[in-house]
């Protein structure tokens, strides 16, 4: 039996890696003979970095860059082995790195992220990978754009700050100091939602407080994106107002495809096409999956989904593993899970499930369990076959 496991992590309790031995242990434990095969899998969100090293080889870059609110932080991006540049946006801009009475996205900036693709370059990379998603900013890559070296003018022809609060006061956006080399580039962005730049859908209505954005705040920066696109219509010759996905990550989705040789595509296509999911799907008779909670919004996009999906197309039966399996979660089974389980055995605190030993015991426990059947029932099959 060969048996694909591509599991997604636990949050705050097993990462991809750690997972997917554990839910080898429990195949191994029922049927010593399987053929187990593992490969990470993630959306364009946390995690997205480390699932392409772990699953293509690179290595790891760390350096000192400016954070959402101008501070020294140190990030980190990976080269991968054929030379391309992986990186999340939320290294250096996500809501974490801002302390919660600070959250405003009208003083917050992605300027790191230019930062870090400025130092990607200098080491010769060319091709580029960034996971959106998670983030503290509002400021429609305008910063990301700045540490590149386009400039934001106002009316006077004064440059202006590179957050949330001066989209509205763009007059001018130049070009001419722009790094060189940054149109040979290729950038693919990792995106999984359809937010536009701006209006009721979009990146300030919908994030904006979440990020701390109070109703006025919202509306000055709504009104801000829309001015911001106006002007890169006029200056660069290019249309963001109502493109699919320019609303992620606080409208960098759409300064992205505006400042540079970007296209905006699904996480989840973007790490089964590196990783070569298709092939490995095809070649697997039975495929795990799973992440921390299984739930409706596990149809929308997310990495286990898109698992089931591919497989579905050879009608490969799917099992997906979770913490906690809600009740529309069922939803599920009409995209190819075959079926779901949770690993919990018996009441406990959230804390204690979320060890990693004990964590790893349950999901190796549920597997053994559920590979005894399977076992059980393929053999039956054999038999009646014969």
């Amino acid at each position: 039996m060969n048996v694909l496991v591509a599991m997604d992590s636990f949050k705050g309790s097993l990462s991809t890696n750690e997972l997917a031995d554990a839910v080898a242990a429990g195949i191994l434990g029922a049927v010593p003979d399987a053929r187990v095969v593992k490969t990470p899998i993630a959306d364009g969100g946390e995690g997205f970095c480390d699932t392409l090293l772990e699953g293509l080889g690179g290595r790891r870059v760390t350096l000192r860059v400016k954070g959402p609110l101008f501070e020294p932080i140190s990030a980190s991006y990976g080269i991968l082995e054929n030379g391309a540049a992986i990186m999340e946006m939320a290294s250096v801009a996500g809501l974490p790195l801002v302390p919660e009475h600070l959250r405003n996205p009208l003083e917050t900036t992605t300027f790191g992220l230019g930062e870090m693709i400025r130092d990607a370059m200098d080491k010769g990379c060319r091709e580029f990978i960034i996971g959106l998603g998670g983030s503290a900013t509002n400021d429609g890559g305008m910063g990301m754009a700045a540490a590149l070296g386009y400039d934001f003018l106002d009316s006077d022809g004064n440059a202006l700050e590179p957050v949330g609060r001066s989209l509205g006061h763009i007059a001018a956006i130049r070009a001419d100091n722009v790094v060189k080399g940054i149109d040979t580039c290729r950038f693919l962005a990792a995106c999984d939602v359809e937010n536009p730049l701006c209006g009721p859908n979009g990146a300030a209505h919908v994030y904006g407080p979440q990020k701390g954005a109070g109703p006025e705040a919202v509306r000055q920066l709504d009104q801000g994106l829309q001015n911001l696109a106006r002007v890169i219509a006029r200056d660069l010759g290019k249309s963001v107002d109502g493109l699919a996905g320019a609303g992620a990550a606080g409208g960098l989705g759409g300064g992205l495809s505006a400042f540079l040789p970007a296209e905006l595509r699904p996480g989840v296509d973007i790490i089964f096409e590196q990783l070569g999911m298709e092939e490995l799907i095809n070649a697997a008779d039975l495929v795990f999956t799973g992440e921390g909670r299984l739930d409706f919004q596990s149809v929308m996009g997310k990495a286990p989904l898109g698992i089931a999906k591919l497989a579905a197309r050879r009608n490969t039966p799917v099992i997906a593993l979770a913490g906690s399996v809600a009740d529309d979660a069922d939803k599920a089974n009409a995209h190819g899970v075959t079926a779901m389980f949770s690993v919990m055995d018996g009441p406990m605190a959230l804390r204690e499930a979320m060890e990693k030993g004990k964590a790893g015991h349950l999901v190796s426990k549920t597997v053994r369990q559920i590979m005894g059947l399977v076992s059980r029932l393929t053999a039956t099959a054999g038999t009646t076959g014969s």
